[in-house]
This record gives structure tokens, sequence and C-alpha cells, in this order.
């Protein structure tokens, strides 16, 4: 199959699960092509995953033309884009300018740099939106005709939170008409895209995949020096609802001095967390260690006993599916306290992998974590119990196969509404 993977940005760290579909599909021979319609992520540097660079990733993505800045410049440069690609039919664009035919992410000038890419070769198999804010930009491509090809959504947390929130409930009302069909990463995402008006037979639960066999288990055992590790991974952002866990370390911190909470990751609310720390005078247990690559977060958590995920809903309506972090913590065994959030009760089963807590609970989250403390005996069960879940419902693996599968099942549906629809006409003539 030619798959075409719509994405905002490229490479973004913090997106593996993403790279984890694009790698499953071309290792099982499938040709996929990676298409940013913002182009590089910001700020980029140039560290990737090691995957980009191991399956020439780059070399398999269409990047639009850069932005410049200026209106006029950004005016002069995509009439030029234009001109030069009348052959290839960049006229086609101009109906993204109609008044009220399109919405803001469509009637833009920007249009005119993200559909450079698409009029190379804008036939495919699937396209495959990796959220559900794209899947408009798509639509409306599609509907130029600048792109061909059955499409299908996946909603994974911001799309259907806090994207609706923004712009109202019938949002997707064009998307759940025209899409072929829609993919949710857990159950709470999928019921609420059917409530928003999304067929219930044309949308299933394709949970974010993990490669298990990048993350060993290993049995807990409560430390022979008496230092309990703690870790969370997370963008330092207010959905993550890192504050509660640092609070609720503190709570702790007198009773239990030989603590260590750290907090791997990066984000706009560093400083005030950092304030938080200085403030409750526990600079010496919790450690904020900022972006770590994927192989230096395994050896930081090999090391731990105790994995948090204290997320929380935003106040713009953001929420979390089940979260990567959280699956790669319980694949290698540790045993977790995370919110009731989302999609997150999904994953952690209550008192069997860990523990639940309401949002925005330090003393509910404190309660919790000495009483893991206090009960090392668990730690070992809890994270044996976390690796089968995980290794039940999200290896990659399998999620990959069964991706394939829904494309298949996809195009053979559809094919057989086109054969039905011809024969139709066929007998009409007779």
């Amino acid at each position: 199959m030619k798959i075409a993977f719509i994405v905002w940005r490229f490479p973004v760290l913090s997106e593996a699960f993403i790279l984890n579909q694009i790698t499953g599909l071309i290792d099982r021979g499938h040709d996929v092509r990676i298409y940013p319609v913002n182009g590089l992520p910001k700020n980029y540097t140039g560290k990737v995953h090691p995957v980009v660079e191991e399956y020439k990733l780059m070399e398999r993505t269409y990047f639009p033309p850069i932005v410049p800045e200026k209106i006029f410049s950004r005016l002069i440069k995509g009439i030029r884009l234009l001109l030069e690609n009348l052959t290839k039919g960049s006229l086609k664009i101009l109906q993204f300018f109609i008044p009220g035919k399109y919405g803001k992410e469509v009637a833009t000038l920007k249009s005119f740099y993200r559909t450079i890419p698409l009029l190379q070769d804008g036939a495919y198999d699937i396209i495959h939106c990796q959220f559900g804010t794209l899947a408009p930009i798509a639509l409306a491509y599609r509907n130029a005709n600048i792109i061909q090809g059955n499409l299908i959504t996946t909603f994974r947390g911001i799309d259907i939170s806090k994207y609706v929130q923004e712009n109202g409930a019938d949002v997707y009302r064009q998307l759940f008409r025209e899409g072929e069909f829609f993919l949710a990463n857990c159950e709470f995402f999928r019921d609420r895209a059917i409530k928003l008006g999304c067929d219930s037979t044309r949308i299933v639960v394709h949970g974010s995949g993990l490669d298990c066999s990048k993350f060993a288990f290993k049995p807990r055992y409560f430390p022979s020096d008496g230092k309990v590790k703690i870790a969370t991974t997370g963008r330092l952002v207010k959905k993550k609802g890192i504050e509660y866990g640092i609070r609720a370390v503190a709570k702790l911190a007198k009773t239990y001095p030989h603590l260590e909470y750290n907090i791997i990751g990066d984000g706009e609310l560093k400083v005030k967390f950092e304030q938080i720390i200085a403030e409750l005078n526990i600079s010496h247990i919790v450690k904020l260690l900022g972006w770590k690559q994927q192989k230096e977060i395994v050896e930081i958590l090999d090391t731990c006993h105790i994995f948090m995920a204290p997320s929380v809903t935003a106040s713009d309506g953001n929420q979390d599916a089940p979260v990567n972090t959280l699956k790669e913590a319980m694949a290698m065994g540790l045993p977790v306290i995370a919110t009731r959030h989302g999609g997150i009760p999904e994953l952690v089963q209550n008192g069997i992998s860990g523990f639940l807590v309401p949002e925005r609970d330090a003393d509910a989250i404190a309660t919790k974590l000495e009483f893991l403390i206090e009960h090392s005996e668990l730690w070992e069960t809890m994270g044996s119990a976390g690796r089968k879940q995980v290794e039940a419902k999200y290896d990659m693996n399998k999620l990959n196969d069964e991706l394939v599968e829904i494309y298949e099942r996809m195009l053979s549906t559809n094919l057989n509404k086109i054969t039905q629809t011809q024969n139709l006409k066929e007998l009409s003539r007779i």
C-alpha cells in the first residue's frame, strides 16, 4: 500500500507513537510518505529519535517551502510557487479562498506552501491524519483533488478535547460525514467522538503502540540503602499535573528524608517548578532532569522504584489518553500512581498494577505513595501486572498488524461500494 502520513511537524521527539506506526508499516513492506504541514519542529536542533536515522525517514519526508515572516514576502513567494507549479495543478489552490467555503487553517497563504509537496505525488491508497485537527486540512485538499485516497483519522487527545471546546461541538461534522474511517487511542475518546456525531460503526479503538523489547522488565524491591527513587516523565505543562507530584513528595519529605524524585522533561513551567521546589525546601530531593533521549530515560527508570503520572484536565479542556510514558514505566516493572483522568484508567488497573487517585489531589498522591513505600512487598506483583497489561494491549507489533488489517478492510469495503455503484449504473442503462 502507498500511505501518506499527515502530521503537524516532523520529527517530534515526543511523538514516538507515530514513529512506531511508520516503521512498522515500512517493515511490513508498505510505502510510507510523511507530510508535515508546518515543517520542522520549532527550535529544531537536529536531535532526533534514533529510528529516524535508522530508517532514513527524512528521505521519506516532504517538507513545505519555508514561509517568510513578512506578509509581503510571503505573498510574493506564494505567487511564485503558484506559477512555478502550474503544470502540476497549483491553480486548484485558489478555491481555498472562496469566501465561507473553508476554515482558517485552509483559507490562508500557508496553503500555497503546504500543498506544494502534495502536488508532486498526490495519489495514495491511504491518507492517515495523525490528529483530528489535521483532518479538515486533508479533507479540503482531497476535495480540491490535490491529494487522492481513503481518509483515516486518529483522535489522540487534544484534538477531541481542547480543540472541540475551543471550536464547538460541530467542528467535525463534515469530517464525520466524508471521512472513510476513524481511530481513537482509547475508549474514552472513542465515546466522545461518537457523542459528537461519529458513526459508531466507523470508529474503533487503536492504542498507541510500544516496542516492549526496548523496555526490559525488572522486579522492584526495597533498596538496601533505603533511598526510594520516584520518577515522572512528561512535558512541564499544566496538563501533566507535575506540580501535584512535587507537592505530594514534599508532604513526605520529613518522614522519608531519603526520597528522590526525578522529573524527566522540559517545558513552559520549568521556572515555576523551580520556584515551588525552592519554596518547599526540597531541592535536595526533587530533580528536574530536562529532556532525555529514550535510551537515557530507560537508564533512569531502571534505577527507580515507583512511577507517578498525575495528569489533570487543563482549563482549556485538554486531556490525555493512556500516556506512553506511563506504559514505558509499567513495561519496565514499576508500580505506578496515576489519576482518574481521560483514558488513563483503561491502562492502570487500580490496586493491581498501581493506584488511581483524583485529579489535583496532592494529599491523595502522598497517601498512596506512602502506602507503596511502606508495602514494598507489593512492588513485584504490581510491576508484573503492569507489564502483562502493556504487552496485552499496547504491544507495537500487534498494533501494527492490526493497523494494516484496518487499512485493508477500509480499501476492501470502499472497493465493494464503488463496484456496487458501478453495477447499479450499468443496470440503469439496461
